[in-house]
């Protein structure tokens, strides 16, 4: 990158909470938001991370897909503190860039149901609105006024990461000077958690579900289906600086590779996320001893944990990073998980504080080595740290981000 990428704000709506705040007070005391979800009863698996339903909100709001509002609400606190104001900006060098894996696909079982169930005539006329994948970043350009490059990304569960992948992109290449990159999904629904537990890939343990989210942990059977969406305000450094905005942190370097294994498994000895890793390394200018912390993506999958913490364990063998993992405490949010982490990662470099892995307790064979940080958070300083992202169809994304003194 010519010009160090800078992150002047983050907005967050996840199980933990509504608002960066409530989210990083959840993963701080390290409990976690899966409970039973009755909207899931008679399917495989009946429980799940919701987001918590709003004080209150703009009533226009209903007739948009869950994964739309909790963008805009996001979107909203990210520019807040950003110290942006829509009215006042150049709305043609403003970027919008939003991963999702899945779009509004509650919005299109629920009106497919219609569908079989009272014909034709009782669809909603915003049906196609509410679900096409690109309407979110339609949406939040629409309610922000912006006219520079409205994009959506769909990388499946890293397609939050691979949206800030491409706003730095865009702003390397000086298609635009602001750039609002975000992840969404809401794929809490019936269709959904029962497909992803046809492939074994949800937790079973519904009589504890606030245990059931278990990254890295021996006893970790599959992951809870979460919703949420996380959003970060991507700059130029010099021109956040020339506005007056203090960066919280850098985007100082990010990999993007593809396993071209297999369509859901990770490859077994994780060449993608090593190349990934030391893309980014390489962007940021550092090597596998610069890099304090990881947020990686620990599904609490047998698969996943066992290949990530392999590659965690190899490249960082000399001095090894503190590890955690917010799906413990927020579940799986799908292509929300990548932006989400992405601004946990800067809120963790920004209080020098990693929170806790929720429910981690016991490594096994596989997982043993990690400096999993468990049971309570750490006061530790942080000056560069990872975020892992991997993806159904093998993506992977890493992002690297540093403290702005990082040199």
């Amino acid at each position: 990158m010519s010009d160090r990428i800078a992150v002047t704000g983050l907005g967050l709506v996840t199980p933990g909470g509504i608002g960066a705040g409530p989210t990083w007070e959840s993963l701080c005391a390290g409990g976690s938001a899966a409970r039973a979800d009755p909207a899931l009863d008679g399917g495989p698996v009946a429980m799940s991370c919701r987001v918590p339903p709003p004080a209150a909100g703009p009533g226009r709001l209903w007739r948009f897909d869950p994964a739309t509002r909790f963008l805009l609400t996001a979107a909203r606190e990210a520019l807040d503190s950003a110290g942006l104001e829509p009215a006042e900006w150049d709305a043609a060098r403003v970027a919008v860039v939003v991963g999702t894996a899945a779009g509004g696909v509650g919005t299109l079982e629920a009106q497919h149901r219609k569908l079989l169930t009272a014909g034709h005539g009782v669809l909603s006329p915003m049906t196609l609105p509410a679900f096409l994948p690109n309407m979110a970043a339609g949406q939040l350009a629409l309610e922000l006024g912006t006219t520079g490059p409205s994009l959506q990304t769909s990388t499946a569960c890293a397609s939050g990461a691979t949206a800030a992948v491409t706003a730095c992109l865009l702003l390397a290449a000086g298609a635009c000077d602001i750039a609002v990159a975000a992840g969404t999904d809401a794929m809490v629904t019936p269709l959904c958690a029962s497909a992803f537990a046809k492939l074994g890939a949800l937790s079973r343990r519904e009589h504890e579900p606030e245990h059931a989210s278990r990254p890295f942990d021996k006893d970790r059977d599959g992951f809870v289906l979460g919703e949420g969406c996380g959003v970060l305000i991507l700059e130029r450094e010099p021109h956040a600086r020339a506005r007056g905005a203090v960066p919280t942190a850098l985007l100082t370097g990010h990999g993007s590779t593809s396993d071209a294994h297999h369509p859901t498994a990770p490859h077994p000895e994780g060449a993608g996320l090593r190349a990934a890793t030391r893309a980014a390394l390489a962007g940021a200018g550092a090597g596998p001893g610069d890099v304090d912390h990881i947020n990686a993506h620990g599904t609490s999958t047998r698969l996943n944990d066992a290949v990530e913490a392999a590659v965690i364990r190899d490249l960082y063998a000399r001095r090894p990073p503190s590890v955690t993992s917010a799906k413990g405490a927020l579940g799986h949010t799908m292509g929300a998980a990548g932006a989400i982490e992405a601004a946990v990662t800067v809120l963790t470099i920004a209080h020098g504080t990693v929170p806790p892995t929720a429910n981690f307790a016991v490594p096994d064979d596989t997982t043993a080595g990690l400096d999993i940080v468990t049971r309570a958070l750490r006061a530790q300083s942080v000056r560069l740290a990872l975020s892992h992202s991997l993806g159904f169809g093998g993506h992977n994304t890493v992002l690297a981000f540093a403290a702005p003194s990082y040199a």
